[in-house]
């Protein structure tokens, strides 16, 4: 009686056809994230041991260590209402590229004035304009603090949105205290009275109460 040997199954893979899947796939990924601009400001913030993260839907207005006010959005879409009614009300005349590149963009630190020029201009240009900062306004109030101004319209732009934007307050460590004051009364003589003031996490020094609560379930 003779033997029959079965025939063995195959486990070739195709590894040409798994490379081109992960191909497509970075490519997609590549073609498909959309990176943050670049800031035009960098601040060297204050430590604390606050374990709370920057909440999503905010207004940041960022303090520089020459007491310059920046404001960012990180809402498109109530970004964009919010430049057709800033563009409409403070009569910019800016065309629709120009609304885009705001959109788009990061945050800014100038005035109405000087708007039209900053938006006309290419974008890795914009990263060496001469920034002056926001006019902060000791009135505080909208009709002359441009400051107040884009925080009260920003906020109506997100609540018609149905997402009311939580505002940030980030400040270098070298700013001066009175231009910090000046931002935070800008909010509280406009009746906000909540808002976060984002810091550098450090860690929690030994033998605290505060080192002694985070460690507990340890």
């Amino acid at each position: 009686m003779s033997k029959h040997k079965l025939p063995r199954k195959s486990t070739h893979i195709d590894m040409t056809a798994m490379c081109d899947v992960a191909f497509l796939l970075l490519t997609f990924f590549m073609l498909a994230t959309k990176f943050k601009p670049d800031e035009p400001v960098v601040v060297k913030t204050p430590s604390s041991t606050s374990e709370i993260i920057l909440p999503d839907n905010s207004i940041l207005l960022t303090v520089d260590s020459k007491g310059q006010v920046f404001f960012d959005y990180d809402n498109k879409k109530a970004k964009k209402d919010l430049i057709n009614r800033v563009n409409d009300e403070k009569k910019l005349n800016l065309n629709e590229e120009e609304k885009a590149a705001f959109v788009n963009g990061a945050s800014f630190g100038l005035s109405f004035a000087q708007m039209k020029q900053y938006l006309s201009i290419p974008p890795m240009e914009q990263k060496t304009y001469s920034f002056t900062g926001i006019p902060v306004d000791t009135s505080y109030v909208a009709a002359t603090n441009e400051l107040a101004y884009w925080i009260q319209t920003a906020r109506s732009a997100g609540q018609d949105e149905g997402h009311p934007p939580r505002i940030c307050i980030k400040c270098d460590a070298a700013t001066a205290y009175p231009k910090v004051k000046d931002v935070i009364k800008t909010l509280t003589k406009n009746n906000i009275d909540r808002f976060n003031l984002l810091t550098s996490l450090e860690a929690v020094p030994t033998g605290t109460d505060l080192y002694k609560e985070r460690n507990a379930s340890k």
